[in-house]
């Protein structure tokens, strides 16, 4: 408030009102949009998500051996060319 004394013609908000709000009231209003935007979501059939689900098992079995491999074949590499620098 000191710079409206200085006629800068800085206005400073109250802070009552941030005070006073109800809390809960933003909460529900973030609820109530979320529950608007999920309505408006298109949804996967059930055939749609066991195919998804079935793909994506897939891809994870397959990453998986390959990590595991790859993970073997380094480790005995690199055994093999740590025992033939003794």
């Amino acid at each position: 408030n000191g710079l409206q004394n200085r006629k800068l013609w800085v206005r400073v908000p109250p802070l009552l009102p941030f005070i006073m709000k109800n809390p809960f009231s933003r909460i529900r209003l973030f609820y109530n949009e979320t529950m608007v935007e999920l309505k408006k979501a298109s949804w996967p059939s059930k055939t749609e998500l066991r195919d998804s689900t079935f793909v994506v098992l897939i891809a994870t079995v397959i990453l998986g051996t390959f990590i595991a491999v790859t993970d073997f074949s380094l480790m005995n590499g690199v055994k093999l060319l740590t025992s033939l620098a003794q």
